[in-house]
């Protein structure tokens, strides 16, 4: 592995050389000495693992990960695998479970309950999937560009959008992941909105807008929160983590605030 490493190595190095200038040919004889190995990894600097890779570092060594993220933004691949994760979490729930929330829903409203067709059944087996995906794809590319905008524009942090992208999508597949795992728990509970929240922990407090709001910090939503602090100090060694972690957790706080308006 380490052979095919160093060829492929070589093989960017002699790429560059055929488009490299007349006057950066002439370097010093102890330069052109250098293992290429050596010259191409201070150029490069850190490599972004493969993405198999990248999806147990996110969990196991995010700081790594985010270092390789900063220098080499990537993203395609993690936005990716985050649609197939909502997308499979979705599929797995029994189609009954959301048409039981919608009659509940409009019983509460007072009005009468319609009769619902099969094909309306089905267009909801096939919909529901269909928009979790785009809605999660939506929400990685808006929340990206709402940390460029608080730690790049605001705050006056050296960053990219990309750089914020490929953070926001990896660290992202925590909550996503872990969603899939507690799908048959959210079958068996008949609530695909099941979430491992604060409010598990608030027992002594009773139903009411202050109980929702914990039931909104999701605790797998906060660990990413966490490692894409990491991310926005590595994008800019300036800004602390203890800084880039109040401002993002702050915004999530925001969203719960408003979440819970909306919870029942």
């Amino acid at each position: 592995m380490e052979g095919g490493r160093s060829l492929g190595l070589i093989a960017r190095s002699v790429l560059k050389e055929m488009h490299m200038d007349p006057s950066e040919s002439e370097m010093p004889q102890h330069e052109m000495n250098e293992p290429a190995e050596t010259q191409e990894a201070a150029e490069e600097g850190p490599t972004v693992p493969p993405f198999y890779k990248r999806m147990v570092d996110v969990f196991f060594n995010p700081g790594a990960l985010v270092e390789a993220l900063a220098a080499k933004p990537v993203f395609g691949a993690a936005v990716l695998a985050g649609v197939v994760l909502i997308a499979v979490q979705m599929a797995l729930i029994p189609v009954e479970v959301f048409m039981e929330i919608q009659r509940e829903a409009i019983l509460e409203s007072g009005n009468e309950l319609p009769e619902i067709s099969d094909t309306i059944v089905q267009v909801t087996k096939i919909a529901t999937p269909i928009f979790a995906a785009i809605s999660t794809a939506l929400f990685t590319f808006i929340f990206a560009g709402v940390y460029t905008l608080i730690f790049a524009f605001i705050l006056g942090d050296e960053g990219r959008y990309r750089q914020y992208l490929s953070v926001t999508a990896h660290a992202w597949l925590i909550p996503l992941f872990f969603g899939l795992l507690i799908t048959p728990l959210r079958i068996s509970t008949g609530n695909p909105q099941l979430t491992m929240n604060l409010g598990s922990f608030m027992f002594f407090l009773e139903d009411g807008y202050l109980l929702n709001v914990f039931k909104a910090f999701d605790l797998t939503q906060i660990w990413a929160s966490l490692v894409i602090a990491q991310g926005a100090t590595a994008i800019d060694s300036r800004r602390s983590f203890g800084s880039a972690a109040a401002f993002i957790i702050g915004l999530l706080l925001v969203v719960a605030l408003i979440a819970a308006r909306f919870m029942p």
